[in-house]
């Protein structure tokens, strides 16, 4: 996967890549606060996943940005998730939906993908790895970072940064002292509840890849799930997490489907930005 950034980004990340997520909470920390550095993050709308076969150079926009480090290792590994789209007859003339259809949504790193196809029901192609070249041939990254980023480190600037409409991002940090694992879930909200008389807030966003970091995978974008953030505070994120669901009917389980049903809450250090100036 080639990167182009913008604005000055430039970062070597070893990228490896999707499996059953099994997160127990109490062997996550938040570990001691990081330390605050000079806030870098993309710029959300404009930045996206080329890809460049012949048949078909089809373009993703980027939706979350995960990176796992690896202390052990001494790596750093970007994934990019991209939005969902439609099962589709590309370039047909007619009838350009499929009519069995699904949601197929693409996680990329390392040369590989991690496919999420969901369908009306349960099936086993709900996840899938292939490589860059089974798929669209090799992915260039166009990343863009925005000019001015503003931390919004207080309630009034959150509520500030929200009613003037600029756009927000937000870092949320996980650790796992057991296996030395690392991740940032970096992600636009989509969603900014705000409560001024008593200067409450909360996101929600999503999908986001959410990593397990409870034990190590091969190859690592097996560990990588989608799921819903929100967070109201700096120390703990709260996710839903796409999951194999039953579907009952007067108490008696008739099918199962994939849903964002299994609720998870872990310590994690957060970081609020806006996108221009305040």
């Amino acid at each position: 996967m080639k990167s182009q950034h913008t604005n000055s980004v430039s970062r070597r990340c070893f990228l490896q890549t999707a499996g059953a997520l099994a997160v127990p909470t109490q062997l996550f920390s938040a570990d001691a606060q990081p330390k605050k550095t000079s806030p870098r993050c993309l710029d959300y709308g404009r930045s996206f996943v080329c890809n460049t076969a012949a048949f078909n150079s089809v373009r993703m926009w980027i939706e979350s940005r995960t990176t796992i480090i690896d202390s052990q290792a001494g790596t750093r590994t970007e994934y990019y998730q991209c939005g969902s789209c439609k099962a589709e007859n590309t370039f047909a003339k007619r009838d350009l939906f499929k009519p069995d259809n699904y949601d197929f949504t693409p996680i990329f790193g390392d040369g590989q993908m991690l496919i999420f196809r969901r369908h009306v029901s349960v099936t086993p192609r709900y996840r899938q790895v292939r490589t860059e070249a089974d798929a669209w041939g090799s992915a260039e990254l166009k990343l863009r970072e925005p000019a001015v980023i503003t931390e919004l480190d207080t309630p009034e600037k959150i509520r500030a940064a929200t009613a003037a409409g600029l756009p927000i991002v937000t870092q949320t940090e996980l650790h796992n002292p057991d296996t030395g694992l690392r991740a940032i879930i970096e992600c636009p909200v989509k969603t900014m509840n705000v409560r001024p008389k008593d200067q409450k807030y909360q996101t929600d966003t999503g999908p986001v890849a959410l990593p397990d970091l409870t034990r190590r995978y091969d190859p690592q974008i097996e560990s990588l799930s989608l799921a819903y953030i929100a967070i109201n505070a700096p120390d703990f994120a709260d996710f839903v997490v796409e999951s194999e669901t039953p579907v009952l009917a007067e108490g008696k389980e008739v099918s199962k489907v994939f849903h964002y049903s299994k609720l998870l809450s872990l310590p994690a250090a957060n970081r609020i930005f806006a996108l221009g100036n305040l």
